[in-house]
């Protein structure tokens, strides 16, 4: 078995860690490979020593394992990271499978990855930083490649009482008193929007049916005034008389008008304008 002996260490300009290890040959020494400190301290590398071709391949090895160990750990180091993050980042670093399954058993062997605390700490930052409601932040989990009991667990602290306040908020909200809109159509609108963030359809349900809904009746009819004179500029090119009348209440109506407004709208500015 060929032995080359270590000729001389320097220490790299550029990056002070690492060190430039020199090998003997039949022309001279000549550079062979480089390392870091703690690959340089874990095998004892030092001026004399003799290797063979094994044990300089495993040198590179896990030098190189040890780069793509920093490297992860820089990733980390901004915030904490689901395993499937990491996974798909030393993918796209181009790492082989092999080494990855050797970072990741390290890592979670550290405590530096843990899907479960990755989960609580998402659902707890949504809950506070955000308006979604739970399915949503459900699928965002299973994005970043949590799924089952994790998730369930993970969705637990966001509990009922949390979703409904939350739910009454967003509500408070989309209801607003400048609204050229009924004060159904807001309603309407603001369910549609609440469900869309992820929130349970019978929460949403009892949230709208124990907030104030005695809207102001003065806000009211002149949100309908506001429509039904542009409904009224609409069709009163193409209608007239019944017609007319029908095309106007037909469009309240649909945008959410109470009937009983509706007609006193007709009997007052429609009739003025015959």
């Amino acid at each position: 078995m060929k032995l080359r002996k270590i000729t001389r260490i320097t220490t790299q300009k550029k990056q002070k860690h690492r060190y430039n290890i020199f090998l003997n040959t039949s022309a001279g020494d000549e550079y062979g490979f480089s390392v870091g400190e703690d690959i340089l301290i874990q095998f004892r590398l030092e001026k004399g020593m003799e290797l063979d071709n094994k044990l300089i391949e495993t040198l590179k090895e896990q030098d190189n394992l040890h780069k793509v160990y920093t490297l992860t750990i820089h990733f980390l180091s901004y915030r904490i990271r689901s395993e499937k993050e990491v996974i798909t980042y030393l993918q796209k670093k181009e790492v082989e499978e092999e080494q990855i399954a050797v970072i990741m058993q390290r890592l979670k062997k550290e405590k530096l990855l843990d899907d479960q605390q990755f989960a609580e700490m998402f659902v707890r930052s949504r809950m506070n930083t955000s308006s979604k409601g739970p399915k949503v932040i459900e699928q965002e989990l299973f994005e970043k490649g949590i799924s089952g009991q994790i998730a369930v667990n993970a969705l637990e602290q966001y509990t009922p009482a949390l979703q409904k306040e939350k739910v009454q908020k967003l509500l408070g909200k989309k209801i607003k008193q400048s609204s050229k809109d009924s004060f159904q159509k807001q309603i309407n609108q603001a369910k549609n929007t609440i469900l869309q963030k992820g929130f349970n359809q019978q929460l949403v349900f009892e949230a709208i049916q124990t907030m104030d809904q005695e809207e102001d009746t003065n806000h009211e009819w002149e949100a309908l005034k506001f429509q039904g004179e542009k409904l009224y500029q609409k069709h009163v090119k193409k209608y007239e008389g019944f017609q007319l009348k029908q095309k106007v209440m037909e469009g309240l109506y649909r945008k959410g008008f109470h009937f009983d407004m509706i007609q006193q709208f007709v009997e007052k500015y429609m009739e003025n304008q015959e």
